[in-house]
């Protein structure tokens, strides 16, 4: 039984002059939800001072390349239909297909006012990079994709970026900030001395960066190091880990190396799968079969119980994968099976 469902009960009477027929629900039958689904009522702050989100926010990596726009759209309504409220892209996603296709469901469904929009910006060839010109270039066409006259999070890659001064760069983000292009600031790449700098240049009133994207997950421990542990905690930052099922190896669902050439993805999932990667699934599958969830919602379950983790990017390839996921939020872990998760990783 999923936990935040969505549904309602709706009573017609057929065409005709006689009373409507009643019907009688059998008493096994599931209990319908009525009014909005119970993970509407779940937000936590992202960052200080930021917007209220579901503690799982839908990544669009795959919308635009390997998931086509109509089935990006079910998978977007499957996860508002569950309670989710905040959608991540990248100008670099797909060469922008991930934008458009989010921006044209935004406007179909008359929800921009009720999602967190979350943006990263740099990777982009026709704007590439944190300069001032690209910066805004970028923050410019990625609004103009989206449909939209403001993004919520944007996010400064500065992987794309090892030349420009970060003060080039905060002071780009103040003015897309101060012109309300931008609501708050989100940062991927930097290292902790970096941010340490740009909390200095925040109190001379540049715009704090609030929210951290690390590449994070039960594999990839390593990737949020304890300087960076300390200085998200310091400067009170939300912390949404991308590649939270480390490129879906972490469902589950590939145990086995694909025959012939490999994909970029079927790379991807081949190295994780050896003797570790073996281990830390068979500890997926235990306590996923004690709790009576799915191995994707025990990672995500992993992911929430780790300090400073608000909400991890996740990205779907169908609708019932969004219905995996968002399971996770409400699990809770226990110190052994996180201890049981963690010798399973070593």
């Amino acid at each position: 039984m999923a936990l935040f469902g969505v549904g309602s009960t709706v009573s017609s009477a057929r065409a005709g002059t006689g009373p409507a027929p009643v019907s009688h629900a059998h008493p096994s039958a599931p209990i319908p939800v009525q009014g909005a689904p119970v993970g509407s009522l779940v937000r936590l702050p992202l960052g200080e001072g930021g917007p209220a989100v579901f503690p799982l926010i839908l990544g669009g990596a795959e919308f635009g390349w390997n998931v086509d726009l109509e089935s990006s759209h079910d998978i977007l309504d499957a996860y508002v239909e569950r309670g989710g409220n905040a959608v991540h892209t990248a100008d670099s996603f797909a060469g922008g297909r991930s934008e458009h296709i989010i921006g044209q469901w935004l406007s179909s469904r008359g929800l921009r006012d009720e999602v967190v929009l979350a943006v990263r910006v740099g990777g982009h060839p026709d704007n590439p990079g944190l300069g001032p010109v690209n910066l805004v270039r970028a923050a410019e066409a990625s609004l103009t994709r989206l449909g939209t006259d403001r993004i919520d999070v944007l996010y400064l890659d500065a992987t794309t970026d090892t030349r420009t001064a970060l003060e080039d760069t905060l002071a780009t983000a103040e003015w897309l900030v101060d012109t309300g292009k931008a609501r708050a600031i989100g940062a991927i790449g930097y290292t902790a001395a970096q941010l340490v700098e740009a909390r200095i240049f925040a109190s001379a009133g540049f715009p704090r960066i609030t929210v951290l994207d690390v590449p994070f997950n039960v594999l990839r421990r390593h990737e949020f190091d304890a300087d960076l542990r300390l200085v998200a905690g310091a400067q009170g930052m939300a912390v949404t880990p991308s590649h939270a099922l480390e490129h879906g190896f972490l469902a589950g669902r590939h145990r086995a190396r694909m025959r012939g050439s490999l994909s970029v993805r079927g790379a991807q999932l081949a190295a994780n799968l050896n003797r570790r990667g073996t281990r830390t699934l068979r500890a997926l599958d235990s306590v996923g079969a004690e709790l009576g969830v799915p191995d994707a919602a025990v990672a995500v379950a992993w992911l929430l119980a780790q300090k400073l983790v608000t909400a991890p990017i996740i990205n779907a390839f169908a609708p019932q994968h969004v219905e995996e996921l968002v399971q996770g939020v409400g699990v809770r872990l226990s110190r052994s099976h996180l201890a049981e998760i963690a010798r399973a990783a070593e």
